[in-house]
């Protein structure tokens, strides 16, 4: 495999309530997770609030580091991994995200989802996400392996855990600079 490009996975911290009983659990230093294609973030995607203001309406999002959620909380914390990938695996990757970009409004958040985690049994449903399964949907149905089970298991935690991502930030997410 040669990888050609790469894509970006952004974990953070914003602090939030749930933020933090979910970090009471896991004792990860970031419990969110998005994926862009691009080293600028300008195209972020997740699942999370799709209102700033209102935590319980989530579902598919595409987020932006500037504005939005993460304009609510400016000491959100975060770390950036670089995948390298090829050509074709990105391709793959941005098939699979039109289609949730395409019937956006048809997606919930699979808040049930991060109680499975917490029993080791995965809860899906159709047309519903948490973050983390989000990304390792995106990665697992494009063809790359990173771990050995479900999306609906897959931790924001795993994505620091592996050694499949290369490190290019930690720090606030404010102070990230794309070109440094």
């Amino acid at each position: 495999m040669v990888a050609d490009q790469s894509v970006f996975i952004l974990l953070t911290n914003t602090g939030t309530f749930l933020t933090r009983v979910i970090k009471s659990y896991t004792r990860a230093p970031y419990n969110h997770a998005s994926i862009s294609f691009d080293r600028e973030l300008s195209e972020l995607y997740s699942f999370g609030r799709k209102t700033p203001n209102n935590p319980l309406d989530g579902g598919f999002v595409k987020e932006d580091i500037k504005t939005g959620t993460y304009s609510r909380f400016p000491n959100t914390t975060c770390v950036i991994y670089e995948l390298q990938v090829t050509d074709r695996e990105v391709e793959k990757m941005k098939r699979v995200l039109h289609v949730f970009i395409r019937s956006r409004q048809k997606y919930m958040y699979n808040l049930l989802g991060l109680i499975g985690i917490a029993l080791k049994e995965p809860v899906e449903f159709s047309n519903s996400y948490f973050c983390s399964q989000f990304v390792a949907e995106i990665l697992q149905r494009s063809g790359i392996k990173i771990w050995n089970k479900l999306p609906a298991l897959v931790t924001p935690d795993d994505f620091r855990q592996s050694d499949r991502f290369h490190l290019i930030y930690e720090g606030k997410l404010s102070e990230y600079d794309p070109q440094a």
